[in-house]
């Protein structure tokens, strides 16, 4: 890559570059004879010159190294060598050779350069002289009418290049003096002095074209909420007077909103009329609609003011059809209503997206009343889904796996949703002897999935939760089942989760049971597949002289028998080392053992708060706040309180005959993307996220169970270190699985654009797990005190990313900057070497 780089530094970056032409090479504002302190005022210039990476246009040299006339060429090429052109006629045919010439090889190479790379911009005059007029157009919408524009294009020594600067005086704002009204319409007029106190134009401010844009919106979103069905924002008109003579130097200006009459453009010529406000007098509900059919006869019913349209039979509740149209007969008319119904009728996940039409009454001559159609598309009630996946693990070498999803819609008349999705995985695992074989691995299960388009709850919730925030249930059920050489986990997972969403940027979800159960149905494999584990395990058990008869033949631990035996002569029978390292080490490795062989019961319930600033995550403004907390482990209680329940060896109640999980979690997570670029097309954005997350066992557990514990390093981590291998706290463990209780990671990246779709980024990742107030002792594993903030690991590096539309590729380059374990004789990186960097694969952007 580094040679690559050299080697397109070294291109000429005018190559394809007209004669008389010139390369845009720089874009320069200045602004009262300063550089803008607003960066965004670069963005209403019309031509931008290419983008660069530390000087160099490393788009525009790729789109350079591609020949536009590739096609042509190979023409050329054919007339030039008939005798290669007989050959390839007699070899391929014809018209297969005539096809090689668009051809990856022969020309789809270029192509992908070109569509990589960026085309040279070349100065158009015509854009320079419209970019002074949009920049003067913008100071003039912020209150400077008299600024003045223009602009000057300077040659560079470098052969075919130019620069342009734009020159801004500003001169004089204008603020606001006076306020008054000139509304036409009686009806119109009262409403608006009723929300008069919340008119965003202030007398004193500075003119803001922006202010008198938001002011218009707020005063047609009032008028619609309230009635006024047919009313145009385009009928709101702000006049504004002032002293345009420079010599009064006079900068008060005073503002007139002026709201229109309705013009009806249906009579001849058209007639101008008061606004009144309309309701809606019949709502008409078509369930069976079919837009492929002319004609239709439909039966109907009358249920709550609603009339409902169907064909033969209706096939949903009239109840979950009325909750979810949002209209009502004799109801004023409100815009809200209509976005309402849209959002709930989609929320069934029934019908196509709705058709919502009004009319007026045709008695009606004041035309003050509307009748509602709604036309619903019905989906196909049955449909199938398959896809495929590809995987790869550190235990695993290859793996393919495949599900279909059987969809069922309104199989209980009320909109819900049931989808039945079995799956298989196979692959490929290394065996011991370090040979592998393909289908050794195989995972198993299925899951089902009811989604319920309402709160299914006791009693009535719809006071609290109303269905303009379309509300779900979703009743989830999916087990698992492994056959490998490995622990072969037996999975089975439940949910019950709510879910509601006040608007289209916050979402809440309340998983009211959410169980887990994982049993492993061959534990005495731990050391078979935990090497490390193993490795260090049989260095002490030779340190300490184990007994012979937990050696094999070449004195090594015996993995399948030896080790365990070996564990329990240690752990039970009290022979224990005399260094007290030794008996550390051995205590870490028992501990995890038990961590990840013990069968686990997990009966949890949480809240999620999630709040977006727009809905789009690839923004480059987006926010995100999260908020999580979660319990576990209080329906046994409350059983143990009613009935004492049994123990185990430990002494941890059992609750359907396995130990059960208690903890309590909390997490959160805030995520902010800031816009730097100070071009139109530059994306350059800087990303921010920082993650806290803590679970405290208590009562019937002393740790975590290792599903719901918290890992540092990894692709959306720190990505200085893979997966797993960071921490806990300054441990430096060599196992291969280290997670802990407690978490705090922030992660910032300058992401910006190198060529089109290629992008790229530079991060600086900070972070680490801890055990925090559970029950291990090793204090190099442990948040006890102020100091271990120095366990923090920093790591930074760079990334490229494909953004392929749908989805974005990413290869992160990640290299430890401070490495806080104690086994490294120093912290700090002070050597740049290709072997330092861990490099991650993931798919769209790490947050």
């Amino acid at each position: 890559m580094l040679l690559i780089f050299v080697s397109l530094s070294g291109c000429n970056s005018t190559k394809k570059v007209p004669e008389g032409s010139f390369l845009l090479r720089k874009n320069d504002i200045s602004i009262n004879n300063k550089k803008p302190k607003i960066h965004h005022v670069y963005s209403y210039l019309r031509q931008e010159p290419n983008s660069r990476i530390l000087g160099i246009p490393l788009g525009l040299l790729i789109y350079n190294l591609a020949d536009d006339h590739a096609e042509e060429n190979y023409q050329k090429w054919l007339k030039k060598h008939p005798r290669w052109h007989r050959f390839l006629d007699s070899f391929l045919s014809k018209k297969q050779t005539q096809r090689l010439g668009k051809s990856f090889l022969v020309s789809g190479k270029d192509r992908m350069l070109q569509r990589m790379g960026q085309a040279p911009v070349i100065l158009d005059t015509a854009l320079t002289r419209k970019s002074s007029q949009t920049l003067k157009a913008y100071y003039n919408s912020i209150g400077y009418y008299n600024s003045q524009s223009h602009y000057d294009i300077l040659p560079l020594e470098k052969e075919k290049q130019t620069s342009v600067i734009y020159t801004i005086d500003k001169g004089m704002r204008f603020y606001i003096d006076s306020l008054s009204e000139h509304i036409l319409s009686p009806e119109v007029d009262s409403l608006y002095r009723k929300h008069l106190g919340e008119r965003l134009i202030k007398k004193g401010e500075h003119y803001s074209l922006e202010k008198f844009t938001n002011e218009r919106t707020r005063i047609t979103n009032i008028l619609r909420n309230n009635g006024f069905y047919n009313f145009q924002q385009s009928a709101i008109d702000f006049t504004i007077a002032r002293d345009t003579i420079t010599y009064n130097r006079d900068s008060l200006i005073n503002v007139t909103t002026t709201i229109a009459n309705y013009t009806d453009r249906s009579t001849d010529p058209p007639t101008e009329k008061p606004y009144k406000a309309h309701h809606i007098k019949k709502v008409y509900l078509y369930t069976d609609y079919d837009s492929s059919l002319q004609t239709t006869t439909y039966d109907s019913v009358e249920y709550k003011g609603i009339t409902y349209y169907y064909r033969n039979k209706l096939r949903y509740r009239k109840q979950t059809l009325y909750d979810a149209i949002a209209l009502r007969s004799n109801s004023l008319y409100r815009d809200i209503d209509r976005n309402n119904a849209y959002r709930q009728i989609n929320n069934l996940r029934s019908f196509k997206y709705p058709n919502i039409q009004y009319h007026y009454v045709a008695k009606d001559s004041l035309e003050r009343t509307l009748i509602a159609d709604i036309f619903l598309e019905p989906l196909s009630r049955f449909s199938i889904e398959a896809s495929t996946e590809l995987s790869r693990s550190s235990i695993q070498e290859f793996g393919i796996g495949f599900s279909t999803s059987f969809i069922a819609r309104n199989v209980f008349r009320g909109a819900e949703t049931l989808e039945i999705t079995p799956r298989i995985t196979m692959g490929a695992q290394e065996f011991l002897d370090g040979s592998s074989a393909f289908f050794n691995v195989f995972e198993y299960g299925g899951g089902l999935r009811l989604t319920i388009p309402r709160i299914w709850f006791f009693g009535k919730v719809e006071s609290l939760i109303p269905y303009s925030k379309t509300p779900q249930t979703i009743l989830q059920f999916s087990t698992s089942t492994q056959q490998n050489i490995g622990l072969d986990k037996q999975k089975t997972t439940g949910v019950l989760r709510y879910t509601w969403s006040p608007n289209t940027v916050n979402r809440n979800i309340l998983e009211l049971l959410d169980v887990e159960f994982v049993r492993n149905k061959n534990p005495h494999n731990y050391f078979r597949i935990y090497r490390t584990s193993y490795e260090t395990l049989n260095k002490l058990a030779k340190k300490n002289n184990a007994p012979a008869q937990f050696l094999d033949n070449n004195g090594n631990l015996d993995d399948q028998v030896g080790a365990y035996n070996y564990i329990d002569y240690v752990v039970q029978q009290g022979n224990w080392y005399g260094n007290p390292q030794d008996n550390l080490d051995f205590a870490n490795i028992y501990q995890r053992y038990n961590r990840l062989t013990k069968n686990d019961l997990i009966l949890a319930s949480s809240f999620t708060y999630m709040s977006n600033s727009t809905m789009n995550y690839y923004e480059s403004d987006y926010e995100q706040f999260r908020v999580k907390v979660e319990t576990a482990g209080n329906i046994p209680q409350l059983f143990n309180i009613i009935r004492k329940l049994p123990t185990d060896e430990q002494g941890q109640r059992k609750f359907l005959d396995v130990t059960y999980a208690q903890y309590a979690k909390a997490e959160l997570e805030y995520i902010k993307h800031i816009p730097l670029s100070i071009r139109k097309n530059g994306g350059e954005v800087f990303a921010f996220r920082t993650f806290i997350g803590f679970a405290k066992p208590y009562g019937n557990a002393n740790s975590i169970p290792f599903s719901r514990s918290y890992f540092a390093g990894g692709s959306n981590d720190n990505r200085g270190w893979r997966a797993y291998a960071l921490g806990p706290g300054s441990s430096g463990s060599p196992l291969e699985f280290n997670e802990a209780n407690f978490k705090f990671t922030t992660n910032a990246e300058y992401r910006f654009t190198i060529a089109n779709s290629l992008k790229g980024a530079l991060f600086l990742d900070v972070g680490n797990v801890w055990h925090f107030l559970d029950n291990e002792e090793d204090t190099d594993y442990k948040l006890d005190r102020f100091s271990d903030i120095s366990d923090l690991g920093l790591a930074t590096g760079f990334g490229l990313r494909y953004d392929m539309s749908y989805f974005v590729i990413r290869g992160d380059f990640g290299m430890k900057l401070y490495n806080p374990s104690k086994y490294v004789d120093s912290h700090w990186t002070t050597k740049l070497r290709l072997s330092n960097f861990v490099f991650n694969i993931g798919i769209n952007y790490p947050f």
